[in-house]
């Protein structure tokens, strides 16, 4: 069981709570565990193997919540949530996944008019029967319509921190086979896409057979579908399928490079090679009068070949990298050693699970210079979001953290923020007094997604123009397989950011990864400075970081282009920059 499948079970029981409509503090005890469980750099399974006892170390994660956990791994299940599996239709959970429909609205569903799944929301919706529920339209049938159509969309693909969460540990499983000189995942995994297919293995050895015989033998192995000399596939029992190929070592650069893709990328490489009079395939680079075999060892070697410099697997989407490898003008991407700080961390002021100290101690034993501490704002009351006098008292607690920390002569700063509501109009949800209090004021949308396409592009460029705001947070709202973007004309937004000194906000939180890649390319050619932050409720949650920066990679990013790559007294001068012209 991974930590994906283990917090499954726990936001499992928290909607299954909610449904019944039990004490709200039980249900977030559960979806924090779920959130803490699933943002763990460690495996469960390894600290309970090392120690269990480790685990009530962990906020957020109880006696009870302890005992689950454990009973998880040794028999796959949790009773408790067996149980109230059993109170409901068996498709119940899975309407949760439709975008706009939260616990409550599928107890109503559910009683008022038997809706059991998807399919019968569908036929309800188009039938014009949700219309007459409280609270309820033919806006909202129109809109549940339209998150089924992408749900249906993104069926058969997994968040890529779920994928490599599977991926990782059966590579690391497969380098103990007997001979081995090599394991790389390729694919789209390996491109650091949000989303994953299935998961592509390329192996080099002495003998296929001992490989081959453990991949099949893996623990997480649902089905093997096809075993084979070269080739084998199994489904893994969370319905990912994984596909391990052996090759000859003096094919394996060709391969890594073929199985990588993107497919548009190989296309456009062999185009090329093709008229340099060669031929490449996953076997290596020919010359094609002759079938004379030219590279093939390595990546590297085979780029060479074609006249290319060899070109990072994030850019590989024939968006542009092949033309600047020709030009020598491939950036220089953002690594995950040139992050200097996090400006999106949540305490257990609002809702998240650790203190403010606990935060900043985590992050200096990443080698961080600073954080910003940015709860919510009082509009998010399900966050316990702060108004402006509990938001004064916590700037005077990390001014007073800060002088500990200076006495002690740590060269970290906690800056003082907030994630402050940008409300339907464009208004703030704090008093712009308390606001200029504040080292940084991160800026966000937490309701009415339904608005145009004009009217949320205002409400964001009113929030930019403010002189208030620093950075905009997760800008279009998605949640990846479950919550589409809002509608935004991000163009238009990023504009206003650029003549305003406003800085846009890579969530890093493998459900959002917003801006995607492609909005980090348009913030690089339009000059909006970028920050990757993780949106940490706990402290554990601060390595959900590379997710954002490999994002980023994939946007072209470079370290100039990122804010948190500066050291603290740079980021504070161009925080001040805001809002000037």
């Amino acid at each position: 069981m991974e930590n994906a499948d283990i917090a499954k079970i726990f936001y499992e029981i928290a909607d299954l709570l909610e449904i019944k409509g039990e004490n709200p503090f039980r249900v977030r005890s559960y979806r924090n565990a779920g959130i803490v469980i699933e943002g763990l750099p460690e495996s469960v399974k390894a600290i309970v193997e090392r120690n269990e006892k480790e685990l009530e170390e962990i906020p957020g994660i109880g006696k009870s919540i302890h005992e689950k956990i454990v009973e998880i791994l040794k028999t796959g299940r949790c009773s408790y949530h067996q149980e109230l599996l059993k109170e409901f239709p068996s498709g119940l959970l899975e309407l949760l996944r439709v975008q706009g429909v939260g616990p409550k609205k599928v107890k109503l569903l559910y009683e008022e008019l038997g809706i059991k799944n998807i399919s019968d929301l569908e036929k309800a919706a188009s039938a014009g029967k949700l219309r007459g529920l409280p609270g309820m339209g033919e806006k909202t049938e129109a809109n549940i319509l339209k998150a089924i159509k992408g749900l249906k969309g993104s069926e058969g693909r997994f968040k890529i921190a779920v994928a490599l969460s599977y991926a990782e540990p059966l590579v690391e499983y497969l380098k103990k086979a007997p001979d081995v000189f090599d394991v790389q995942p390729a694919g789209s995994l390996r491109r650091w896409k949000d989303t994953i297919g299935d998961i592509d293995i390329l192996v080099t050895c002495k003998k296929s057979a001992p490989v081959m015989d453990r991949f099949a033998a893996y623990p997480d192995v649902d089905t093997v579908v096809a075993k084979g000399e070269t080739k084998s596939t199994v489904i893994l029992k969370n319905g990912l399928q994984a596909d391990v190929r052996v090759l000859d070592k003096k094919a394996f650069g060709a391969a890594l490079q073929y199985f990588t893709g993107s497919k548009q990328h190989n296309i456009a490489i062999r185009d090329r090679a093709k008229r340099m009079g060669l031929k490449l395939s996953e076997y290596g680079v020919f010359r094609e009068k002759d079938d004379k075999w030219i590279a093939g060892e390595s990546e590297e070697d085979v780029y060479k070949a074609v006249g290319l410099p060899w070109i990072p697997a994030e850019l590989r989407e024939n968006r542009g990298e092949i033309e600047a490898a020709e030009k020598n003008k491939l950036p220089e991407l953002v690594e995950i050693k040139d992050i200097k700080g996090d400006f999106h961390i949540h305490t257990k002021e609002s809702d998240g699970s650790n203190t403010i100290e606990e935060m900043a101690e985590y992050a200096m034993k990443k080698g961080y210079k600073y954080i910003a501490i940015t709860e919510h704002s009082k509009a998010v009351g399900i966050a316990h979001g702060l108004d402006e006098k509990r938001l004064l008292k916590q700037i005077e607690e990390i001014e007073k953290i800060n002088a500990k920390f200076e006495a002690l002569n740590l060269k970290f700063k906690i800056l003082k923020g907030t994630e402050v509501d940008i409300k339907a109009d464009g208004s703030l949800d704090l008093d712009k007094k308390v606001l200029e209090k504040l080292d940084i004021v991160v800026g966000a949308v937490h309701s009415r997604f339904n608005m145009t396409e004009d009217e949320m592009t205002n409400r964001l460029i009113k929030a930019i123009e403010s002189g208030i705001v620093n950075i905009i947070a997760h800008p279009t709202g998605r949640l990846i397989a479950a919550r589409e973007p809002y509608p935004l004309n991000m163009k238009k937004v990023m504009e206003a950011a650029k003549r305003n000194n406003v800085i846009m906000e890579l969530n890093a939180y493998p459900d959002r990864l917003d801006l995607n890649d492609i909005h980090c390319k348009l913030a690089k050619d339009i000059g909006v400075m970028v920050a990757i932050s993780t949106d940490s409720h706990n402290k554990m949650q601060m390595e959900n970081i590379r997710f954002g920066v490999y994002t980023a990679r994939r946007g072209w990013l470079e370290k100039e282009d990122i804010l948190n790559t500066r050291p603290l007294n740079d980021v504070l001068k161009m925080l001040k920059l805001q809002g000037q012209v």
